[in-house]
């Protein structure tokens, strides 16, 4: 079973910027259009940002916008989510997903999803 990996989440106080990446465990996918969600605490998993296979298209939610930029390295089969402007707001657990058709924002598409990493951000 191919999982997605993510790593770089971490602290940082308000204004200041963090970068995740992800790749899956395995490159088995020829194609395949990828997506970050996240989850506060006592909140329901939200999506974040998502990218094409080809990466000329993306797609972010309202509260991340000129914020957040998602892009993607093919070659290293990776995706980055750049995090700028960090409001405490941001503080959840941030989850990469993949789906091998398609793209959009609808969760339950994604047919393959990370362990998360946590973001906190402080005021």
């Amino acid at each position: 079973q191919v999982q997605m990996v993510e790593s770089g989440g971490g602290f940082v106080q308000a204004g200041g910027s963090l970068r995740l990446s992800c790749f899956p465990s395995k490159p088995t996918f020829t194609s395949y259009a990828m997506a970050w969600f996240r989850q506060a605490p006592g909140k329901e998993r939200e999506f974040v940002a998502a990218i094409t296979w080809s990466g000329y298209t993306t797609d972010y939610s309202d509260f991340v916008k000129d914020r957040f930029t998602i892009s993607r390295d093919n070659a290293k089969y990776t995706v980055l989510l750049q995090m700028d402007s960090l409001r405490p707001e941001d503080t959840a657990i941030y989850y990469c997903a993949a789906r091998t058709s398609g793209w959009g924002r609808r969760e339950s598409d994604y047919g393959y999803w990370g362990q998360g990493t946590q973001v906190t951000v402080s005021s």
